[in-house]
């Protein structure tokens, strides 16, 4: 294997592992703080329809990572930045699966009844976040850390 590659992918899952970080003080101090307005409908539901004011997020998240790939590859910058951003683009892409399609179920394709104890206890903390519908007393921001206590509890 060589240095590149462990390097690049080094990069990778570094980028991808501080996303959560990153997500979990921007949903704390941002979505709950100056944005609430914009990520009030994702806990309160005030329109019918199946997007969100909340949705916007995605673009402020997406936005980082596609210029990293595109400054690393067709802007002549520092290739590994390719890295850097398919790292972001990576937690995009579990954001979409773990949060939209497995824990909102926004298109039916999971199954609603989680067996796997991380994927339960996914479920117990966005539960107990959403069960909070202003914005202040919040509780488990994040989307993939859980809380160690919720592991071992009994699906609900």
């Amino acid at each position: 294997m060589s240095l590149e590659l462990v390097l690049n992918g080094g990069l990778l899952i570094g980028c991808f592992v501080g996303m959560e970080g990153v997500a979990w003080f921007t949903h704390k101090y941002v979505m709950h703080g100056f944005l609430w307005f914009v990520h009030r409908d994702h806990h309160r539901r005030d329109e019918p329809g199946f997007f969100e004011r909340n949705d916007f997020f995605f673009l402020l998240f997406a936005a980082p990572g596609m210029a990293l790939i595109y400054g690393g590859s067709l802007g002549g910058y520092w290739p590994g930045l390719v890295w850097m951003g398919s790292g972001i683009a990576f937690y995009g892409l579990c954001y979409l699966l773990v949060h939209d399609l497995f824990i909102h179920q926004r298109l039916s394709i999971f199954s609603k009844k989680a067996t796997q104890p991380y994927l339960s206890a996914l479920r117990r903390a966005h539960r107990l976040h959403h069960r909070h519908l202003d914005r202040e007393e919040g509780e488990c921001f994040g989307m993939l850390w859980v809380p160690r206590r919720l592991l071992g509890a009994e699906p609900r």
